[in-house]
């Protein structure tokens, strides 16, 4: 079995059940730009993908009502849909342990990295981190392989090998991948097995207790 010393994650789906917040703020951005809100099918397809590029896709919004829509969004997340959050059972004990253990840890999320900072605090999880990396809140990094390198850098990793990925995603596996890294996928969070084994994932977790072992050996 592969021994890694070196693990990313993403958070929302991955670290923490975050769909009631996000979904949440989703409706509020929609009523906000007085649009009907979408069917739950539709409102699900923002769990994971960056939010700007999911008001686009999902919605077929122009780049003028994107914005719009992604500032409505921030005007309920940061005050409400943050906290509508709570972290998957079993993930606080596997961070802690993969710490004990002198792995490296980082996260690498397609979230505003100041409203990931935020989250870990709120679980008392930020000491677990070598590095809290996410997106910026202007824009400027927000596709998942930006922020992947991004992390790679702040963490100083610069041997990849013995690093990997785990998400629940393809933004996750596509994303590690083009920087050179496996990803492992989880199934307990947004995506599933047919999705992450079509994007290339190397294992899939169906829980945190299966993730254990393919990250501590």
């Amino acid at each position: 079995m592969q021994q890694y010393k070196t693990i990313l994650f993403d958070l929302d789906g991955t670290l923490t059940d975050s769909a009631p917040g996000i979904l949440n703020s989703v409706r509020h951005a929609c009523r906000r730009l007085g649009m009907d809100v979408p069917d739950e099918a539709t409102l699900r397809r923002f769990l994971g993908p960056p939010l700007p590029s999911s008001f686009r896709d999902y919605l077929h919004l122009s780049e003028t009502d994107v914005a719009r829509a992604v500032a409505a969004f921030r005007e309920y997340y940061p005050e409400k849909g943050i906290f509508e959050n709570e972290a998957f059972p079993g993930i606080p004990e596997l961070l802690h342990d993969l710490k004990k253990s002198g792995k490296t840890v980082v996260m690498a999320t397609s979230k505003p990295e100041v409203f990931a900072r935020r989250i870990m605090e709120h679980f008392a999880l930020a000491d677990c981190f070598d590095a809290i990396c996410g997106a910026t809140i202007d824009e400027t990094r927000t596709e998942k392989a930006e922020v992947v390198a991004y992390a790679l850098q702040a963490a100083g990793i610069t041997d990849r090998q013995n690093v990997v990925m785990v998400g629940d995603r393809e933004h996750d596996v596509k994303g590690a991948a083009r920087n050179g890294l496996p990803c492992i996928g989880v199934l307990y969070g947004y995506g599933d097995a047919v999705e992450l084994t079509a994007a290339g994932a190397v294992a899939l977790a169906p829980t945190v207790e299966d993730l254990r072992p393919l990250l501590l050996g």
